[in-house]
C-alpha cells in the first residue's frame, strides 16, 4: 500500500520502518529534520508526503499537532481525495478526534483512531496493540498495515472511541504506577529492601505489567524515556479534560497530577514517567536502588 507515515518520534520512527519493511510504499514527515527512514521517502511537508497514498498514519504529539498537520498550512486537507484514509495513531482528546473525523469526511475521505499500547521495544519488534475506532470494514482493509505494526488491533466502537480507550488504560497505568512507587518507597523508609520488597509484588495479587515493566529500571535509577513524563502529563491532562466534559470525577486521578506538575517543574519532563519516584524518595529522604545498581 502507498503510506504517508507523519511523526518520526519514540515510536513513529519504529511504526515506519516496520510499514517499510513488510513491502509498502512508505513516505515520511516529521517537524523537525534529520529523522530518516531507511527505505522510504522523506518529505517536505505533512502534504507532500501524503500526495497521491491511500492511507495517511499518523503519531504526533498532541491534539493541536494533529490538527496543524491536518488541516494547517501545508497540511493533510490539501491533497485530501475521495476515498483516501487518516488513521492517528496518536493520543488525544476523543471529542477532538469526532470533529476531526468530520472534517476529513467532509472531503471525500474517512478516519480511524488508532492508538496504541506497548514500549518503544514493542514499536520497533512490530508488536504494538492498537484500539481502534473505526467500523470493522475499515479495519479489514488496513489490516496488512496492523499486521505490520502490531501483535493485536481491539475494535473499541466508532470514532473516537479508540482514543476514550487508550486515556482510560493510561489513567490505570498512571494510578498504578504511582501506587508501586509510593508502596516501594514506604517499604523502604521503613527498612523492607527494595528487591524484597518487588519479589513479594511479583509473587501476590497486586503483580502486574507496569510493576513488571517499570521494577528493573526504578531499582537502576535508571530513568531513560520509553514514554516520556511530559507526554504521560499530557494524557493526564486529556483524561481530566474528558472527565470535565463527560461528568466524572477522578479524585485520585487529581492527586496524581499534582505531582506531575512538581515533577514538570522540577525538569524531570523529558525523563521516563517512573521518575515521579524521585519526588517520593526526596520527600521520604530515602533512596530506593537495588544493591547491584551501579
Amino acid at each position: 500500500m502507498r503510506v504517508a507515515f507523519l511523526g518520526m518520534g519514540i515510536m513513529g520512527r519504529r511504526m515506519a520502518a516496520n510499514l517499510v519493511k513488510a513491502g509498502h510504499e512508505v513516505a515520511v514527515w516529521n517537524r523537525s529534520p534529520g529523522k530518516d527512514v531507511e527505505g522510504a521517502r522523506t518529505s517536505a511537508n505533512p502534504a507532500d508526503a501524503a500526495r497521491d497514498t491511500e492511507v495517511v498514519w499518523m503519531c504526533v504529539a498532541d491534539t493541536a499537532a494533529v490538527a496543524q498537520v491536518l488541516f494547517g498550512p501545508e497540511g493533510v486537507e490539501s491533497v485530501l481525495k475521495p476515498g483516501m484514509i487518516i488513521v492517528d495513531s496518536s493520543t488525544i482528546s476523543p471529542s477532538a478526534t469526532v470533529k476531526f473525523a468530520e472534517g476529513v469526511r467532509a472531503r471525500g475521505g474517512d478516519y480511524v483512531d488508532g492508538p496504541v499500547t506497548g514500549s518503544k521495544v514493542a514499536a520497533e519488534s512490530g508488536q504494538l496493540t492498537f484500539m481502534v475506532g473505526a467500523s470493522q470494514e475499515l479495519i479489514d482493509k488496513l489490516q496488512p498495515l496492523f499486521s505490520a505494526m502490531g501483535k493485536t488491533v481491539f475494535r473499541m466502537g466508532e470514532t473516537g472511541k479508540g482514543q476514550a480507550a487508550k486515556i482510560s488504560m493510561n489513567l490505570m497505568i498512571a494510578l498504578m504506577y504511582e501506587g508501586f512507587a509510593e508502596g516501594l518507597t514506604l517499604a523502604t523508609k521503613l527498612g523492607v529492601k527494595p528487591e524484597a520488597f518487588i519479589g513479594l509484588i511479583q509473587n501476590s495479587m497486586v503483580r502486574s505489567g507496569v510493576t513488571d515493566y517499570k521494577a528493573p529500571f526504578v531499582l537502576k535509577h535508571d530513568f531513560t524515556p520509553n514514554f516520556p513524563l511530559r507526554l504521560m502529563h499530557k494524557d493526564i491532562h486529556l483524561m481530566l479534560d474528558a472527565a470535565k466534559e463527560a461528568r466524572v470525577k477522578l479524585p485520585a486521578l487529581e492527586t496524581v497530577e499534582e505531582i506531575y506538575e512538581v515533577a514538570t517543574e522540577e525538569g524531570q519532563g523529558d525523563m521516563d514517567y517512573a521518575a515521579t519516584i524521585a519526588l517520593l524518595e526526596k520527600w521520604a529522604g530515602v533512596e530506593v536502588r537495588g544493591t547491584s545498581a551501579d
